[in-house]
């Protein structure tokens, strides 16, 4: 199996823990989000993984190589003269992606418990298009479900912005926040925009009018992003 992981963020809400480094090899308990997520694909199956890179992109070929690959393949997407948004980043590393086989996206910052096996089970007895990883809580932009968890939208609560697939009663659609894990068939890559830098998550709205996309709904257990630092030292409070 596949997988992309999106790791050439900046990182600047975690401040002086990426002024020297890149936030995917940020540590969390001694141990480097980056290593956290390759270890979690690899456990699903996943022997095959492109890393987008972009912020000191060096030091991550350099960390990967460094121990060995974790065993299986490993290549890289550079994006070091330009970040391409994760649209874009999905689009640069398409061709990877040439084995017809639906793979997974795992974003570098995201620590969860979250069964990928069962996620990726739901996805292809489905046939969906994209399987996006969901659950109830509080954030500022939501994806919105019918009650068969067909994608119809999204909707940012800060400006009050919506994006709806059609004419849909946005009070009978219900939100769920985004986990930053997704299942996607490379069937959807014949709908890339022709923009290079586009959001991932503007697209899926979009696709979502014409191809099956649903949610996977993991609402127990852990589920954290290591976006601040006071994230970070929350779950290393519930590691120790």
């Amino acid at each position: 199996m596949k997988a992309l992981i999106f790791a050439a963020g900046k990182g600047t809400r975690l401040k002086e823990l990426t002024a020297n480094k890149p936030k995917a090899l940020v540590e969390v308990a001694g141990i480097t989000l980056l290593e956290r997520c390759i270890l979690k694909l690899k456990d699903a199956g996943a022997d095959d993984i492109i890393i987008n890179i972009h912020h000191y992109g060096d030091q991550i070929i350099d960390f990967v190589q460094a121990h060995h690959n974790f065993g299986i393949s490993i290549t890289f997407s550079d994006e070091r003269d330009l970040l391409l948004d994760t649209g874009g980043g999905l689009k640069k590393a398409a061709d990877f992606f040439n084995d017809g086989k639906d793979f997974f996206i795992h974003n570098v910052d995201i620590i969860s418990d979250i069964n990928l096996k069962d996620m990726y089970r739901y996805h292809t007895c489905r046939h969906n298009s994209v399987t996006l990883a969901v659950r109830h809580r509080s954030t500022s932009r939501y994806f919105l479900f019918n009650e068969h968890l067909q994608l119809c939208g999204r909707q940012n609560i800060k400006t009050g912005e919506y994006q709806l697939t059609e004419d849909y009663d946005i009070n009978a659609l219900t939100p769920y926040a985004f986990s930053g894990i997704h299942v996607v068939s490379p069937r959807i890559f014949e709908h890339f925009p022709t923009d290079k830098v586009f959001s991932i998550s503007d697209w899926y709205v979009q696709l979502a009018a014409t191809q099956p996309m649903q949610a996977y709904l993991h609402n127990e257990g852990l589920w954290m992003d290591m976006g601040k630092i006071e994230d970070i030292h929350q779950l290393e409070q519930l590691i120790k």
